[in-house]
């Protein structure tokens, strides 16, 4: 790897500053990472809400080797449709950090998790729906495993965090929703239900008791 120079050093030094202060500002949902384009093989130079899974030290991606092969390559490239390996969708934006001379040394990626914005849609809908005449009833169905995804992102929205950002206690409460609502004698439910928040069945299992 060749030896930056010194103003290479600090703009990726300060890109890693933005990158800290969106992660915090738009911390739970939105996973920031760095990379540094300099060093191909060992791109990723910051990682913050980490929601994708990836490492400190893991490769460029195709965009970033597109950005070294090709200085003219686009800077900004902005609300693309993205997934986490796990299927979760992601809305991406890309920023490519250029030095003096006009070649790409890094990228400021930002990868937003919509489950919680799937939320609140959810939530919102249910608030606004009436139906003249229709006598209430439970708006989810216990048969799908869809009903009970659909029931935690909106318990998650209520708490402005994602699924995957619950804390035990939170995920406890949650639990006993799901369990008042006859949706944990849904065929494979503990499965579903463990998926969706990234634990383990064992886990799911504690938090129910």
């Amino acid at each position: 790897m060749p030896k930056k120079t010194p103003e290479q050093d600090l703009l990726l030094g300060q890109v890693k500053q933005v990158a800290e202060g969106l992660a915090q500002t738009f911390a739970p949902f939105t996973e920031v990472v760095v990379h540094d384009l300099l060093d191909p093989g060992h791109a990723v130079l910051a990682i913050h809400n980490n929601l994708s899974g990836r490492e400190v030290g893991q490769p460029a991606t195709e965009l970033g080797l597109a950005r070294i092969m090709d200085p003219t390559y686009e800077q900004v490239i902005a609300n693309y449709p993205n997934q986490f390996s796990d299927g979760r969708q992601v809305k991406s934006t890309s920023i490519g950090i250029k030095d003096s001379k006009g070649d790409y040394i890094a990228a400021l990626c930002i990868n937003v998790d919509l489950t919680l914005f799937h939320g609140f849609q959810n939530a919102l809908s249910r608030f606004t729906a009436v139906e003249g005449g229709t006598p209430a009833r439970e708006s989810l169905d216990p048969a799908s495993a869809d009903r009970i995804r659909a029931r935690i992102d909106v318990f998650a929205a209520r708490l402005a965090s994602t699924p995957r950002s619950l804390k035990p206690e939170d995920r406890r409460s949650l639990l006993k929703e799901l369990k008042a609502a006859g949706l944990l004698e849904v065929r494979r439910a503990m499965d579903t239900i463990a998926a969706h928040l990234g634990v383990s069945r064992a886990t799911v299992y504690n938090d129910a008791k």
